[in-house]
């Protein structure tokens, strides 16, 4: 498990700032659980619980700035 700060990647940053409103709302009109809070726990507990706590024990480089 990694502690400390994430490494940015820029490919991932530009994907996620770029994937549009239309896209988001034909996943959802297929399925109605897409971006709903807690339903990877309900698919995948061990994999939730493991990306929970990566998340709390890593930052990312931008959290630098916004405190």
């Amino acid at each position: 498990m990694r502690f400390g700060m994430r490494k940015p990647s820029v490919k991932k940053s530009i994907k996620s700032r770029t994937t549009g409103k239309i896209k988001r709302k034909a996943k959802k009109a297929v399925n109605p659980v897409y971006g709903k809070k807690g339903v990877g726990f309900a698919k995948s507990p061990s994999k939730s619980v493991r990306n929970k706590v990566y998340k709390k024990t890593t930052f990312s480089f931008w959290d630098l700035f916004n405190k």
